[in-house]
């Protein structure tokens, strides 16, 4: 099959031949149909997540299961799927006490992906879906509706669903709430668009750039913040009655973002930590903040969520017109154009290519 490799840090990734074996035991083969282009993709190539290169690219994909391995009976060929990085193990201690979000054992294909040399290949979030057929474990096969369109689809695989699920399942975003949103790219936009679904009566988008910002307010932001001009947490307060907001979801993930986010928040607010930081950042404040404020600070792992409860759901709200997940599509490319696509969101410029196969 073609599919999109980084194969040493920092260079062009390139489009090369990959071997995708027959699946085995619990395994699935999914056609992909359409994949993301996510900012975790950017990080593996710089290096940013870890050092096994070569890396099989992609993992915010929708496709179509085309074979299935022994023992796999949650899904069958023809079922169209979202592609999970987490399919829960049903067993460890986070699973057994009813917490299968926070699953501490999560599967992964036990196959490989090689090159035609037959190096090994590490794919991206355990899927590497930029490819024409990638192999996964059958728990990462989330059916949904497949009447939905598939560049949208794959997008709650991973970032979208990050968002939303910031807001919503970490934040515990409700009617009536007023939420405050550091950073509006994808993640951002997704808890602005998460928080309007469930109501939030008062929703304040802060960015340091008037285009996001305006994509934001497409989203549901009812408030808009240049961080670049304006004083952040004088301004949120200002729009709150000077309390600060119930909810304040960093998505940018900078300690001066944190720190943004933890002063603008009512007293016993939540701050919610969705923007992924850099191993060598560090945080210093008094401790006496944190125990005066009170409140709640938490850090969203994929959005808490649960695939096979919350894609489905999600899906289905976009197709009752309830959620625009489509605003999230910026562009849709090919497999070669994937160098192009991370220049762009460099620059600010895509909320999401999406490469359809």
């Amino acid at each position: 099959m073609r599919g999109v490799i980084s194969r040493k840090k920092g260079e062009p990734v390139e489009v090369v031949d990959v071997v995708v074996p027959d699946p085995g035991p619990g395994e699935a083969v999914v056609k992909v149909t359409a994949c993301g282009v996510c900012h975790t993709d950017l990080h593996y190539r710089e290096g940013g997540i870890n050092d096994e290169f070569p890396f099989l690219l992609g993992h915010e994909a929708a496709g179509v299961v085309e074979a299935v391995g022994a023992g796999v009976t949650s899904v069958e060929p023809g079922d169209f799927v979202i592609l999970n990085w987490r399919a829960v193990c049903g067993q460890c201690r986070a699973c057994k006490r009813g917490r299968p979000h926070l699953c501490f054992d999560t599967f992964n294909a036990a196959q490989k992906m090689t090159l035609t040399d037959g190096t090994e290949l590490t794919p991206a979030l355990g899927i590497g879906a930029f490819i024409e057929k990638t192999l996964v474990h059958s728990g990462q096969c989330t059916k949904v509706d497949p009447s939905v369109d598939p560049a949208v689809a794959g997008l709650l695989g991973c970032g979208v669903m990050a968002g939303i699920g910031a807001a919503i399942n970490t934040g515990g975003v409700s009617r009536d709430d007023t939420v405050a949103v550091i950073g509006c790219g994808g993640v951002g936009d997704a808890a602005i668009a998460g928080s309007a679904l469930v109501g939030a009566k008062k929703i304040i988008a802060v960015d340091t750039d008037d285009k996001k910002l305006e994509w934001a307010r497409q989203f549901g932001a009812t408030h808009t913040i240049n961080a670049r001009t304006t004083d952040v947490v004088e301004a949120i307060q200002e729009l709150t009655d000077g309390f600060g907001t119930d909810v304040v979801i960093d998505a940018v993930g900078r300690p001066e973002t944190w720190k943004q986010a933890f002063y603008a928040r009512d007293l016993a607010g939540t701050v919610v930590l969705v923007g992924v930081p850099t191993p060598d950042m560090k945080l210093e404040m008094p401790l006496i903040d944190f125990f005066s404020r009170g409140g709640s600070l938490k850090s969203s792992w994929y959005g808490d969520c649960l695939p096979e409860r919350d894609f489905p759901t999600l899906v289905d709200l976009h197709l009752q017109g309830r959620l625009p997940l489509d605003k999230f599509v910026t562009e849709r490319i090919g497999l070669g154009d994937i160098e192009a696509a991370f220049e762009k969101m460099h620059r600010g410029e895509v909320l999401r290519s999406v490469v359809v196969l």
